[in-house]
């Protein structure tokens, strides 16, 4: 240690020569211009250094800052676009189940409006069945009818002479006669 201040005291003695040298003694030297350097740094670097930092940290609450704003809009945005993912999930299935009904509703519509169908269709055939069952009894009955009727004249043509049919007429012809005279 004596080492160190002698070379503060002995900075006087030095010759001015014109030399310039260099000491080797590391253990004078180095301490020495180590202190100088770090007490110049600190002394002249303390307000670059502090406005460095100061600058530093103020970019790094400003950035946390927008992160805040930023995240506490995002939660808002999701929030929204929860509450619309709601709405449209229970519009969703209100469309459903109306939809559904509406369906249900429909193919009972078509279930019945068939039913209809096939029972009009059943009356048309039924009327229709009746129709040709009164024709053909109708045709039956003119047959039988004409041939009845053919029979009896044949009866008649056969068994009818002159004397019988004059009589017949006579027998008519008086007929109308009392008729007339009842209703006059």
């Amino acid at each position: 240690m004596k080492n160190v201040t002698d070379s503060f005291v002995s900075l006087g003695h030095w010759p001015s020569a014109g030399s310039f040298g260099v000491n080797t003694d590391i253990l004078a030297t180095n301490p020495i211009n180590l202190s100088v350097v770090l007490g110049v740094l600190i002394f002249f670097g303390k307000g670059v250094l502090s406005d460095l930092l100061d600058n530093r940290k103020e970019r790094i609450l400003n950035t946390i800052r927008n992160s805040e704003e930023l995240r506490e809009g995002a939660i808002e945005r999701l929030e929204k676009a929860r509450a619309r993912l709601r709405k449209v999930e229970m519009e969703a299935d209100q469309f459903r189940v109306n939809g559904y009904s509406e369906i249900e509703q429909k193919k009972l519509n078509l279930i019945n409006s068939t039913y209809k169908i096939l029972e009009q269709l059943e009356n048309y055939k039924n009327e229709t069945i009746y129709f040709e069952q009164q024709r053909a009894i109708n045709q039956v009955r003119q047959r039988v009818f004409q041939q009845a009727l053919q029979g009896a004249l044949g009866t008649l043509n056969s068994s009818l002479n002159t004397e019988l049919h004059l009589r017949t007429i006579s027998a008519n012809i008086g007929l109308f006669g009392v008729m007339k005279e009842i209703t006059d």
